[in-house]
């Protein structure tokens, strides 16, 4: 008995899902236990070679998921082809427990919280390190949608890692507010607690008025002089593996 027409479904369900855009997107998803209802590839054989070489854990897993179908097909789904010619939706995580897991206290992992950012690929590649840091969670304030599909591409499916949500500056989960502004004392003398908010500004132009006033504590990393600023990522990546490094 042979199911639904992949295609069809897809277009069905596209409106309601989360994008998973190329082979790397939907193996992190899978294997952080997010429900895929429909996967395609236009060469199914090189993707489930990809598996086995690179994701054994989950090439089962994908054999059951992946249909083949034209590239002419699978050129009608994505906004852009990927090099690895691998697309599939997955269901968006709930966000209440999204905000329960936030909201968790005691917590053993910090959330990153990016205010106002701009940048699409800047959010995916935090979402990416934070969930290879073991953080709780990811939060944007301002317009952004953290699960916008450019955001879920650069952050290669390990959205289904963390949890990431657009809260307000009043809604951020509880904890002290690390926020990281160039005039704060240098993070190399700083403890950042298991339970901190780690908080950094747009891209353009810095941490918001609101969140400043929010911060319990203002850090800086350090930077040589004349070197204007780093890279958001960099910036969160720098800032995360202090804190794991658990002293001061």
């Amino acid at each position: 008995m042979t199911g639904p027409d992949p295609v069809s479904l897809w277009h069905r369900l596209a409106d309601t899902s989360v994008l998973l855009d190329g082979f790397h997107a939907l193996k992190h998803a899978v294997r952080f236990g997010a429900d895929v209802p429909v996967a395609v590839a236009v060469d199914r054989g090189a993707a489930l070679a990809l598996a086995e070489e690179l994701a054994p854990d989950v090439r089962d897993t994908l054999d059951a998921l992946l249909t083949q179908v034209p590239e002419s097909a699978y050129a009608t789904l994505v906004p852009r082809p990927h090099p690895t010619a691998v697309a599939a939706l997955a269901v968006r995580p709930s966000r209440a427990a999204h905000l329960e897991r936030l909201a968790h206290t005691p917590r053993t992992a910090p959330v990153v919280v990016l205010d106002n950012p701009r940048n699409l690929g800047n959010a995916g590649a935090v979402i990416r390190l934070a969930a290879g840091f073991g953080a709780t969670g990811v939060v944007t304030t301002g317009t952004l949608d953290p699960w916008h599909p450019t955001v879920v591409r650069a952050g290669a499916g390990l959205h289904f890692a963390t949890a990431v949500e657009r809260l307000t500056v009043a809604e951020l989960p509880p904890g002290p507010v690390f926020a990281l502004d160039p005039e704060g004392d240098d993070i190399r003398g700083v403890k950042l607690p298991d339970d901190a908010v780690l908080a950094f500004g747009s891209e353009r132009s810095g941490l918001s008025r609101e969140l400043r006033a929010r911060a319990g504590h203002l850090v800086a990393l350090p930077m040589r002089p004349q070197v204007s600023s780093y890279n958001l990522a960099t910036s969160v990546a720098m800032t995360l593996y202090h804190w794991s490094l658990g002293g001061s």
